[in-house]
């Protein structure tokens, strides 16, 4: 960023970054609803078992990839500064934090169908959602180190090959479902299991992938050379930066988990319609996520030039892309909330009806937060990218746990609002971060981001030799 640049030029510059991204995450989606669209019309049992799975697998994942997404800011900043050796040197301990969390949470899963039985899940679904944890838990391995990657290459600006390499993995994914679910081309019929399978072998490729072009493309890198060397301050630095980052989407991502355990204390219907309005919701909120990302970097170039000008401008045209993406998908939420709720049910199928009737509402519920939804994505991003990310955690934890989470479970149970009271604690969740984020960015960051501040410096904190 520099003080040349117009609005204009920045939000030029933030789509060219940032739409690779967003087509990235919206073909990570696909491979998720892959899972839904295809498991809904195998079954409404075995779609409710994917959306309970899912989200516990999800949840520890989300919070393993914090040491990925401190990345992409310390990777621009570092570039911006030419200092190619603080981006090995971050990436390498990135991958080690990552492994090491990996391999402390993957027996969980083992224990998968325990856990939500005491969680108070229909025993069906909770044994569906246990058979495919069993074999989908492990790709958390491979899940973990594409984050890394993409966290990478995204901070070098590479991120096109980011969105091919995610395409590709969808396709692969979407064909192997098709075969392993419902067993064509002489497989045997696996349903979940099958979903299951096909996600690990899918994410397994696409590591392998990204691996390989990182190599070969940035050998001076030397990202997999003496890999086996610890780097403890690398280390420090991105732990200090990612652990506050994984809580914060914890925060998030467990009050939205609640939300799945306690729409599934309603039926199986309710959770089912939840997974689908969800989906959907997910969908408009990764195009956010994507401009998100972009502006993390964005930021980070501009704190390593000490561009303070640059910073705000920038940070301006992220969020009036933000608003109007906002708008337009809440109109589209209004306008065909049962035909996208369709998309995603067997015709046929005797529950369809009961499914749509609850999930309509839903989907009104996510039209409503969407402005939101999108603000305190771009919030957190804009923090991220100036190494801010410590404060955002604490705002989360209390918007989201001691707001949102009292809110959704009072309004769905005491006041027997049902799905919909549990849906309006994410609004009001989600309402307070935006608000909390937003201020503490611009009333605050924004003013002194670049200004002689030893907590975001980078430099400071990696000085010496290290291990390169």
């Amino acid at each position: 960023m520099t003080r040349a640049l117009t609005k204009r030029q920045h939000t030029r510059a933030l789509l060219v970054l940032g739409l690779p991204l967003v087509g990235s995450h919206l073909a990570q989606f696909g491979v998720h609803v892959t899972d839904t669209v295809m498991l809904g019309w195998y079954g409404v049992d075995e779609l409710a078992s994917v959306v309970i799975g899912g989200m516990f697998w999800f949840v520890l994942f989300i919070v393993g990839s914090g040491f990925a997404s401190a990345l992409p800011a310390v990777v621009a900043s570092a570039m911006a500064r030419h200092d190619e050796v603080q981006v090995r040197r971050a990436t390498r301990m990135a991958f080690w934090l990552s492994l090491i969390y990996a391999t402390i949470t993957a027996p969980v899963f083992l224990f998968a169908e325990r856990i939500l039985l005491y969680a108070g899940q229909d025993p069906q679904v909770a044994r569906l959602a246990g058979d495919y944890l069993l074999i989908a838990g492990w790709g958390i391995y491979p899940s973990l180190m594409i984050m890394v990657l993409k966290s990478y290459l995204s901070g070098l600006e590479r991120t096109a090959v980011v969105l091919w390499v995610t395409v590709g993995a969808a396709l692969i994914h979407g064909f192997t479902n098709w075969v392993l679910i419902f067993g064509h081309l002489g497989f045997p019929e696996l349903g979940v299991r099958g979903a299951a399978i096909s996600t690990l072998l899918t994410e397994t490729i696409a590591f392998i992938i990204l691996a390989l072009y990182a190599v070969r493309t940035f050998p001076g890198h030397q990202l997999f050379s003496r890999f086996w060397r610890p780097d403890n301050q690398a280390m420090a630095r991105i732990f200090a930066l990612g652990w506050p980052i994984g809580l914060t989407i914890l925060a998030e991502t467990g009050l939205f988990a609640s939300a799945s355990i306690m729409m599934g204390w309603i039926s199986p219907i309710s959770l089912a319609a939840h997974g689908i309005a969800l989906q959907l919701a997910s969908f408009a909120f990764l195009i956010h996520l994507g401009l998100s990302n972009a502006a993390t970097i964005r930021a980070g170039q501009a704190q390593g030039q000490d561009d303070l000008y640059g910073l705000r401008q920038g940070a301006l045209a992220a969020v009036m892309l933000s608003i109007s993406i906002a708008i337009v998908a809440s109109g589209v939420f209004y306008l065909f909330a049962s035909e996208l709720l369709s998309l995603f049910l067997d015709p046929s199928g005797p529950d369809t009806p009961a499914v749509i009737a609850v999930g309509v509402g839903l989907v009104y519920m996510a039209a409503l937060f969407q402005l939101a939804d999108g603000g305190q994505a771009m919030a957190i991003g804009l923090l991220r990218g100036i190494q801010d990310t410590r404060v955002p955690m604490y705002i989360a934890i209390i918007c989201y746990w001691f707001v949102g989470m009292p809110v959704a479970y009072g309004l769905g149970f005491w006041l027997d609002w049902g799905g919909l009271g549990v849906w309006m604690g994410l609004v009001i969740g989600l309402v307070t971060v935006w608000i909390s984020l937003s201020a503490r960015f611009w009333l605050f960051r924004a003013q002194t981001a670049t200004e002689d501040d030893p907590t975001i410096s980078g430099a400071g904190r990696y000085s010496g030799s290290g291990n390169r």
